[in-house]
């Protein structure tokens, strides 16, 4: 057999379908538009809605090599041959074309014409009343002994538990004795290496009905799925996937910055993996976080650390294999490339994070396994701890258990799950659930009867349309009465649908007697709907006028154009790694999210304003252009993290200063936008930053209110604009002595014994002080006092202030080596406090409301109790 490189193979797979006829689609976003899951999983999950028949295909055939990430198998990434979390799919789909036969016939072909696979050594397995399949096997020349029957459970698919199912075949490749467990019943689903799978062929022919019956589906579809790695293991001769070119560049890596010969070792295996998964979601777009595919990017690139860790590593080292994957994987993934400065700026940014925090958890993991040893029978690592490392410093409850296992010790998961439960009831916000796109709802109705809607809004902002159908909360009806409101979907509309971060248009539609007042315009697929309120009846097939709010979309693309001059701008100084990470485009202001360490500086911040004013005062006219997303790649285009584009791209161009894909409105030339003025800049996470913006009139009206404010202060504090900071510092300065003075006093007046009430608890003296009006800060100087007066201590202060309830608990090194979590204290007493607080075992603060302090302070004394019986 040739020996064929990954990109190779997978080149060969696309092409050879292409050459059946298949439209290629490049491979879709791991974020899927699918509420049910978390990433792509799977090459069919971009094709969900055809093989629900929600939607019609675009093509009869369609081919993928589709980006897939799964993590419900992490504990066994590394440990066996071929477990990621970052996979390849090549898959090719049909739907009411070629079926079984052609699925077969061509399998076959591509597998041993095409690949070179020994024919004699291809088995296959089918559904066991599949004489469909089982004849075309033989057709193709396969031999009744290499074609297998199986049942239910290995070889019919499923997608649920009413809807489009159907039998499979699946094909394996006797890879020799040697991979064998030498069992005289050794074959074709044995667990053993010797008879691999390798492509699952799934004929979805059914509609299986709630009481379990199947009604043959309207057409006939084929989905299947091989991976990548697996079919090159085979091609190059290696014994797992991590042999294979698409990983060895990585483990290479790895063994030389290690000093090391690869020998199959987990921890090099566990980087390569994770090194693949980390940097494909942040190149679509996935930042860090604590929920949802963020948790999941920050899962895996924090175990990838700790595995460096363990082979020595110091200090940040995963940004070192971008360079290496992008030479590996860069084409045709060119995302990796094109967000390369992103992808190793965000990846240093959290490991360093993680540096910091996993010294402290590691040391608080140790204490803990250290105690739990020394008590013997103890085996049980607890779930409070390991909420704790979770919460407070960020260790992934996967990492807690495997610092775990390796001390010999398994984790209490009823316990952290009820402490994540109690965190979930004390959050404040609530989750809003995302709409599902496969839900088959009355818009996709709609989409798959009506004409996709015209929008001619580029061009103007009133014109002439045609009512096609109307919504009401009944749903779809020919007639809206009087002061009702509906849903109007037109045939063409000057009003632009919300998206990509711009909001919608709002305006009027004028029909022979009535009035429609639109508050909003929304997209749903290719159609759009004007949400409004009508001053008369109005029916179905009506001609109507639309009239946008055009004073209103003007500030709106002041503000739209002003984005990509703050994109562009940032870019050159701070640097090639920013990347807009979202945005919200409105007629009083812009939001900008974008990918950054740190703080922008005041000299930062003037330096992007500074840029963007020269800019605006050009004048310079706009070009907006559109052509296939190729050329707009060659022109240096910037394309959104998760913005999905078509094969046609509008391209938005300030000529001599920026290029980027676009679908929003825009000013005609960068002098429309008037003056830009940055407001704001925070944080929204990690390495993400957030600015505020105005332009136009919304920045004049800000300056004349500082203006008028500037006047104020000067005349308050007697000061003119040459000396007012001074001024207002030499008040600041006086006050803070004024403070510490006070403060000196007070803790005076309160360090004595008699302010604490004291009580041993197993060996530790718990003391505990009630204060009036004593801020945080004065408490921690009153509790390092009593720390000194006696070991091992706890001490717990709580302080009524205004409204609020301070508290405040410090434990000394003794107290801490006993079992005492100041930490864990304090989170747990702030929740009944309706607050929120935490820390160090040592240290730790919080608050609250005072009506539940009493109760509060016996939930510390009694867990304090159970932390000390440990």
């Amino acid at each position: 057999m040739q020996y064929r490189s990954g990109k190779e193979i997978r080149e060969l797979f696309i092409n050879f379908w292409k050459e059946k006829g298949s439209h290629h689609y490049p491979s879709f976003s791991l974020i899927p538009d699918d509420p049910s899951l978390l990433f792509t999983i799977a090459g069919m999950v971009p094709f969900k809605m055809y093989y629900l028949g929600i939607r019609a295909p675009e093509y009869p055939h369609a081919v993928t090599c589709q980006k897939c990430v799964r993590t419900n198998d992490i504990e066994n990434v590394g440990r066996t041959a071929r477990h990621h979390t970052f996979f390849e799919m090549l898959g090719n789909f049909a739907w009411g074309s070629y079926f079984k036969e052609g699925a077969i016939v061509w399998g076959w072909e591509f597998l041993t014409r095409i690949i070179g696979l020994d024919p004699e050594r291809i088995y296959a397995s089918v559904y066991k009343d599949d004489e469909e399949a089982f004849g075309a096997w033989r057709r193709v020349g396969l031999p009744d002994a290499h074609i297998v029957r199986l049942g239910q459970d290995e070889n019919y698919w499923f997608m649920g538990e009413q809807g489009p199912c159907g039998p499979c075949s699946e094909i394996y490749y006797d890879r020799g004795e040697k991979y064998g467990c030498s069992s005289p019943t050794c074959g074709v689903g044995c667990d053993c290496d010797r008879f691999m799978e390798i492509w699952n062929l799934v004929f979805t022919q059914y509609d299986r009905q709630k009481n379990g019956s199947l009604s043959p589906l309207p057409r006939s579809n084929i989905d299947t799925g091989m991976g990548l790695e697996r079919l090159t293991s085979i091609v190059q001769g290696v014994d797992t996937d991590y042999e294979t070119d698409l990983f060895m560049p990585l483990i290479e890596h790895t063994c030389k910055k290690a000093g090391i010969r690869y020998n199959g070792d987990m921890a090099v295996r566990v980087i390569a993996d994770h090194v693949r998964s980390v940097a494909f979601m942040l190149a679509d777009g996935v930042l860090p976080a604590n929920d949802g595919p963020g948790y999941v990017l920050r899962r895996l690139l924090r175990r990838a650390a700790r595995y460096g860790r363990l082979l020595g590593f110091e200090g940040g080292f995963l940004r070192e294999y971008m360079p290496i994957l992008i030479d590996v994987m860069g084409d045709p993934y060119r995302e990796l490339a094109e967000h390369r400065l992103t992808l190793e700026e965000i990846i240093g940014v959290e490991e360093s994070r993680f540096e910091k925090t996993l010294i402290q958890g590691t040391e608080l993991f140790d204490t803990e396994a250290a105690r739990l040893k020394s008590s013997g029978n103890a085996k049980l690592f607890p779930g409070d701890i390991a909420f704790a490392l979770y919460d407070t410093y960020g260790f992934p409850l996967e990492l807690t258990l495997e610092m775990a296992e390796e001390q010999g010790l398994s984790v209490d998961r009823k316990g952290f799950e009820e402490a994540m439960e109690a965190q979930r009831q004390r959050a404040r916000s609530k989750s809003k659930q995302k709409k599902s796109a496969l839900s088959g709802d009355i818009y996709t109705e709609l989409e798959n009867t009506l004409p996709p809607t015209v929008f001619t809004g580029y061009a103007r902002h009133e014109g002439k349309a045609k009512i096609l159908a109307l919504l009401t909360e009944e749903g779809r009806v020919e007639r809206v009465d009087p002061g009702m409101e509906c849903e109007v979907v037109l045939d063409a509309t000057p009003f632009y649908a919300e998206r990509g971060g711009e909001v919608g248009d709002t305006g009027r539609i004028f029909a022979e007697d009535a009035v429609m007042e639109v508050a909003d315009v929304v997209p749903h697929g290719s159609l759009v709907t004007h949400k409004a309120k009508t001053s008369g009846a109005i029916n179905v097939n009506r001609d109507v006028y639309c009239e946008v709010n055009d004073a209103r979309r003007g500030a709106i693309r002041r503000n739209h154009t002003a984005t990509h001059l703050l994109h562009e701008a940032l870019g050159r100084v701070l640097g090639g790694h920013v990347r807009q990470a979202g945005s919200l485009v409105t007629e009083r202001a812009l939001r900008f999210d974008f990918t950054h360490p740190s703080a922008l500086s005041n000299e930062q911040i003037q330096e992007a304003e500074r840029l963007i004013n020269e800019e605006i005062l050009a004048n310079i006219p706009l070009e907006i252009t559109e052509c296939d997303r190729e050329e707009a790649r060659k022109r240096g285009a910037k394309a959104l993290f998760d913005e999905k584009y078509g094969d046609v791209v509008r391209v938005v161009t300030v000529p001599g200063f920026s290029t980027e894909l676009c679908g929003g409105l825009h000013v005609r030339a960068t002098g429309d936008v008037g003056l830009f003025k940055i407001v704001r800049e925070e944080s929204v996470g990690s390495g993400t930053r957030r600015i505020f913006a105005l332009t136009g009139m919304n920045t004049l009206e800000l300056l004349q209110h500082t203006s008028l404010l500037m006047a104020r202060l000067m005349g308050a504090l007697s000061a003119d604009e040459g000396n007012l900071l001074a001024k207002a510092e030499a008040l600041l300065d006086e006050n803070r002595q004024l403070q510490r003075h006070v403060q000196a006093i007070r803790v005076k007046e309160l360090n004595s014994d008699t302010v604490f009430q004291e009580k041993e608890i197993h060996g530790v003296v718990l003391q505990t002080g009630m204060f009036s009006q004593v801020a945080p800060e004065t408490l921690r100087e009153i509790g390092d006092k009593a720390k000194a007066r006696r070991t091992p201590t706890v001490v717990v202060m709580a302080s009524l202030v205004g409204k609020d309830c301070h508290l405040t608990v410090m434990a000394d090194d003794d107290a801490v080596k006993k079992g005492a979590n100041a930490g864990t204290l304090v989170k747990e007493a702030t929740a009944l406090l309706g607050g929120r607080g935490g820390g160090r075992p040592n240290m730790a603060q919080g608050g609250g409301k005072p009506e539940r302090r009493d109760e509060a302070l016996s939930k510390i004394e009694s867990l304090l109790m159970e932390q000390l019986r440990r």
